[in-house]
């Protein structure tokens, strides 16, 4: 019996379904994308020759199956050496980001952060952010590297208002002994030029695949199974979304809350600006950006010059859902208005700003057992980072 799947957005979700779904007999599938291309952020565009993607978009997991179906496509080396680096304003020094222990020695005011760590407690009553991170390393390493980082971050106020933090900080608070950030995971980048591209495009190639480009959902009918695109109907049997869950229902319950993000790609002459396995570097001051990323440490171009992305928050799209618990319950009003056969899935499908290129894997290969099986258990579906309570 035919399946007709349709599939709401092109980015990484969308095309991990996509692939996974058309080695199913009997799938028909349609994938609409608002833009001209796919991959979202993930696809890689050039500035002067120069390699980039809207944001660092490297593979990382801790789960096996996400990195083996992954290579099957794409050429892939390892980056897991990698560290990330903080400016503080006030030491003006560099630091490990996640802070290491080794940091903490070449503070100056090392004396009273230690004697801060060894008075914490309670951090499992923490209710916010800023008691997690008080009770967890004491008040003077939160105002030194975290506070002012998650305000604009967030822009919020205070990190008081930031009530959900299972998605901070990389896995640890202070880290003890390798100064890489992911050393204990699986870590990887594409060795091609053009990143991940060969595998969103390799999308197209697929007989039971019908991309519709410059697409956007303008109504649906989940009782009939019916989707109005660009004013023409669509009839599905399983619908797999992977945009924001209140843009299907109107914003029944309210728009959900997300942070925008502008990129500014500029380059620099030098082979490279960061020191060695520097990738990243975070400013968690009052700067208006957070972040700069030396791409060429992920891509190996080759060229005399290196390209540099300044990332800051802004009101620009809907990219990063916000952690905060009101938001997330007010998600979930959407996700019961899901049929056990429609999906949810990806960042903003999820509604989760800790899925990443693993969680789309995974939660798409579960979605693919599902639907083998016929038996369907949306629209929420645990990834990596992202699981289900």
């Amino acid at each position: 019996m035919m399946k007709k799947v349709l599939i709401i957005g092109g980015g990484f979700a969308g095309c991990s379904s996509a692939e996974i779904i058309s080695n199913i007999p009997g799938t028909k599938i349609v994938i609409i994308e608002k833009g001209t291309s796919l991959g979202a952020g993930v696809r890689t565009h050039f500035n002067g020759g120069h390699p980039f993607t809207f944001g660092p978009r490297h593979f990382l997991t801790t789960k096996v199956e996400a990195y083996d179906y992954l290579k099957k496509f794409l050429k892939l080396r390892n980056v897991n050496y990698h560290k990330f680096i903080s400016y503080i304003k006030q030491d003006d020094n560099f630091y490990n980001y996640p802070l290491n222990t080794k940091d903490i020695e070449k503070m100056p005011d090392k004396k009273k952060i230690k004697s801060e760590i060894k008075s914490t407690k309670n951090v499992e009553k923490s209710k916010n952010l800023e008691e997690f991170w008080v009770r967890s390393v004491g008040k003077t390493l939160f105002n030194k590297t975290i506070n002012d980082y998650n305000k604009k971050m967030w822009q919020v106020s205070s990190c008081k208002e930031i009530d959900s933090f299972k998605w901070s900080p990389k896995g640890y608070t202070i880290k003890k002994g390798k100064e890489a950030a992911y050393d204990d995971r699986i870590s990887m980048y594409p060795t091609e030029k053009d990143g991940y591209n060969s595998y969103f495009d390799n999308i197209l190639k697929i007989k039971n695949v019908n991309v519709k480009f410059k697409s956007v959902l303008k109504s649906i009918n989940l009782k009939k199974k019916e989707a109005n695109i660009n004013g023409k109907k669509v009839k599905f049997d399983i619908l797999i979304n992977t945009i924001a869950p209140d843009t299907l229902f109107n914003y029944k319950f309210g728009k959900l809350k997300f942070i925008g993000r502008d990129l500014h790609t500029f380059v620099m002459p030098g082979k490279y600006v960061f020191p060695k396995d520097v990738f990243f570097i975070y400013f968690p001051n009052t700067e208006k950006f957070t972040r700069l990323v030396e791409y060429k440490k992920f891509t190996q171009h080759k060229s005399k010059n290196t390209l540099i992305g300044m990332e800051m928050p802004s009101n620009n799209g809907r990219f990063y859902p916000v952690p905060f618990k009101n938001e997330q319950k007010k998600a979930q009003k959407y996700f019961k208005m899901f049929p056990k056969w429609c999906y949810s899935i990806g960042r903003a499908g999820t509604y989760r700003y800790e899925v990443d290129i693993d969680d789309c894997i995974l939660q798409s290969l579960e979605i693919g057992k599902q639907i083998r099986s016929d038996k369907y258990k949306g629209p929420l579906v645990s990834g990596d980072q992202f699981r289900i309570d």
